[in-house]
């Protein structure tokens, strides 16, 4: 069964606000929640709330399902040894619930922190041995290793929960996508029907040729629901910026810039109907989000993130409503429900 995970905006909202939206997804019966990993947002005047004190904080008033990031960015500013031991932390505080979210990061989240932006050859060798060293400490291993961009002597976690956090690994193109079958235990992508198939067969492939289980398949999208287009539209528009395939792999961080060139670039027709999910038409919502489900048979999740701050709470609330019923919402969160029991027995 489809599960329908939550994720909070940190480029729009403050910590605050996040939370109050976790519980109102939690109580329109979404099977996870969690939130996008940003130092700063992808528009002017946004916010740069930190998912890692977000996370915490939600966990303690949504008890009873997973928290992950989508995603925590491992290219610079975080250290892979300090990812591994902030989400193993995590693990130990919720047994069972913890899933790291992992991408490689944009240079709009990099470049403003003073780091120099590498070409897309080098993201990935970046991107592959932050994978190894997280995957290597969450093993028990003591690690020495030079991953290029950072390095270990020694090192160790000191604290390790009785069981390991999931790693879900995001990836847009096929060769991201073969990395997420080496290290991931899933793969995290756009629900786009054009892109997204090319991704899913990479990462199967992937997966074959390095013995491992195809996991959780992922698939994420925006939404904004509410009774007036037009508004929606408005309060949502800025998120254009999203979806261009050159932020994720240039140099770009001119937020000012950026939006202007979207603006331009993609009609409000476009963002709303074929980008992100933002309509005030329930069955619209619905139909799209069927036709991600269908793009493969292993799709396991889909991700949908709250934008917009025309009334989020009532968008939130009318997709437990209106729309998970719909698609058979809120039966995936058993299977975490047994999960959650046999890590805290452990």
């Amino acid at each position: 069964m489809t599960q329908f995970w939550f994720a909070a905006a940190t480029e729009e909202f403050t910590p605050s606000e996040m939370l109050e939206h976790a519980k109102a997804a939690d109580r329109a019966g979404f099977d996870a929640i969690g939130s996008s990993d940003h130092f700063h947002s992808w528009f002017p005047e946004g916010k740069g709330s930190a998912a890692w004190v977000f996370l915490p904080a939600a966990g303690q008033v949504v008890t009873d399902k997973p928290l992950f990031t989508s995603v925590t960015p491992i290219l610079h500013h975080y250290h892979p040894a300090v990812v591994a031991q902030y989400f193993m932390n995590l693990e130990e505080l919720y047994p069972g619930r913890v899933v790291l979210g992992v991408g490689s990061a944009e240079a709009l989240s990099e470049v403003p922190l003073g780091l120099d932006w590498p070409e897309p050859g080098e993201m990935l060798r970046r991107f592959e041995s932050g994978l190894e060293a997280i995957t290597r400490l969450w093993d028990g291993e003591t690690v020495t290793m030079d991953g290029g961009w950072f390095k270990l002597d020694n090192a160790k976690l000191m604290t390790m929960a009785p069981t390991r956090p999931r790693m879900i690994v995001s990836a847009f193109g096929p060769d991201a996508a073969a990395i997420a079958g080496k290290y991931g235990d899933g793969l995290w992508t756009l629900g786009d029907p054009e892109s997204a198939p090319e991704v899913i067969e990479a990462y199967k492939k992937a997966c074959a040729e390095n013995g491992r289980e195809v996991g959780d398949i992922i698939l994420q999208a925006g939404f904004a629901l509410g009774d007036d287009e037009a508004a929606l539209i408005k309060h949502t528009k800025k998120w254009k910026t999203t979806q261009f395939p050159e932020y994720y792999l240039e140099s770009d961080h001119d937020l000012e810039k950026m939006a202007r060139s979207a603006e331009e670039r993609m009609s409000d027709e476009e963002f709303a109907h074929e980008g992100f999910l933002v309509s005030a038409d329930v069955d619209e919502h619905i139909r799209r989000i069927k036709e991600m489900i269908a793009i493969d048979d292993a799709v396991s999740v889909i991700c949908l993130q709250g934008i917009g701050d025309l009334d989020p709470i009532t968008s939130i609330r009318r997709y437990g409503e209106e729309v998970l019923p719909a698609l058979g919402g809120g039966g995936g969160g058993e299977r975490f429900s047994r999960d959650v029991d046999a890590a805290r027995q452990a």
